[in-house]
């Protein structure tokens, strides 16, 4: 009998027999699933003939989840590097849908913006994709997103890509995208899936061929730090006080059932690079009793923890601090609202020194508007704020603030 300790090499995508020349220990197949030789190998045709004819094994459906050793095999395999950057949408764009559209693709802009991200010393962006351009033309998306990340490598950045997500207007659409409304935060951003699709079981199949489409042929990529399955599950559209009762009662239970669908479609294309899904509700995730399903089932799923904080040093170092039980990577995927004295002095220094991957909301000053605050849908605008809610730059490349991006230099090593 094989003792429990070793398994099937899942690597090699063969399902569980009775064959024990099949079976390795848990880390000599880590070990070896992480060598760019052997995944190489193993997309040979030549190779998997071989090792089909001498197994006479079959083809499992998905890899398992990460263990907590084995995602800090993955960090440690790249060089335990800091990831920092900001959550990335090209100032032309004023969502997913106009970034990735065809149409409106903006090469240049795009290009000139990861620059501007490089010379601060970010080396990752979070970018969101979304399902409606997938749907579309699945060819022509996966093309675009290769020269997305042909563009990024040359800046020597790696996206935290992003599936789906439960923030802002939920009825999404193709075509030409909503002009800016004056003066409001996020006010094109849009849902995926959006609430119809959500509703109706038959378009799951759809949305299970978008997630294992992108991640299958980028599964293998190292030009990728993650896969983000889904922003803020159980939130909500932002903007209801002026478009109300868009969004059904149920949503979240809808989300919920989905959620773990989600994290097993991105496991069957057997990605090379973790998946997560961040937490974003309080500061304080130390322990299980009394958490929210949300929060429950995307911490159960993440290969590495993920969280969002728009707090001060204080809480976002409690933060950190209830996460660690997890004994995984950490990445806070959103920070920064500057009226909320979320500032980057102290909190990128604070994430530097504990090696969490820090992505700032927002970068360049576009269409999104996300200089405004939240409350600008309720509260009236008529000018540039005082304060700028988020972003760091002008769409010329100038600092929103000198001194503060004197400071992201200096912490990134990029001012040396």
């Amino acid at each position: 009998m094989v003792p429990e300790k070793f398994r099937l090499l899942e690597v090699s995508s063969f399902e569980r027999h009775n064959c024990k020349e099949c079976y390795v220990s848990e880390e000599s197949r880590f070990s070896l699933f992480m060598n760019p030789a052997f995944r190489f190998a193993l997309r040979s045709t030549a190779f998997v003939a071989l090792a089909l004819s001498a197994s006479s094994c079959h083809l499992a459906q998905a890899r398992p989840q990460w263990t907590p050793a084995q995602a800090t095999a993955w960090n440690q395999a790249n060089g335990n590097t800091w990831l920092r950057g900001s959550n990335f949408l090209p100032s032309s764009a004023i969502n997913q849908i106009e970034m990735w559209q065809p149409s409106t693709f903006d090469e240049p802009t795009i290009d000139r913006e990861l620059g501007y991200a490089q010379g601060l010393g970010f080396n990752s962006m979070r970018v969101f994709l979304h399902d409606l351009p997938y749907q579309q033309d699945p060819a022509g998306f996966l093309r675009r997103v290769d020269r997305f990340l042909t563009i990024a490598d040359r800046h020597h950045i790696k996206p935290l890509f992003v599936f789906f997500d439960s923030c802002w207007y939920p009825l999404p659409y193709l075509g030409a995208q909503m002009a800016p409304r004056p003066f409001t935060h996020n006010s094109g951003w849009v849902q995926s899936p959006g609430v119809a699709a959500l509703q109706t079981p038959a378009e799951y199949p759809r949305l299970h061929a978008y997630v294992t489409g992108v991640v299958k042929r980028f599964a293998n990529d190292p030009r990728i730090a993650g896969w983000d399955v889904w922003n803020e599950p159980d939130n909500f559209d932002g903007g209801a006080s002026a478009r109300p009762n868009l969004e059904p009662k149920n949503k979240v239970e809808l989300v919920n059932n989905l959620l773990p669908q989600v994290f097993a479609w991105a496991r069957e294309a057997d990605p090379t690079q973790p998946l997560t899904s961040g937490v974003w509700k309080g500061d304080d995730w130390s322990q299980d009793a009394g958490m929210e399903t949300t929060s429950r089932l995307q911490l159960q799923n993440s290969e590495v923890i993920s969280f969002h904080n728009y707090g001060d040093a204080a809480s976002l170092g409690k933060a950190i601090g209830s996460l660690r039980r997890f004994n995984r990577p950490i990445f806070c995927t959103e920070y920064m609202a500057r009226p909320n004295k979320s500032n980057f002095n102290p909190n990128l220094g604070l994430m530097k020194a504990q090696n969490v991957a820090a992505y700032n909301w927002g970068f360049v000053s576009g269409k999104s508007q996300t200089i405004y605050p939240w409350d600008s849908w309720t509260k009236t605008y008529t000018s540039e704020p005082p304060v700028w809610f988020h972003d760091i730059l002008r769409m010329d490349g100038s600092p929103y603030r000198p001194e503060e991006v004197a400071y992201i230099r200096g912490v990134t090593g990029a001012g040396k």
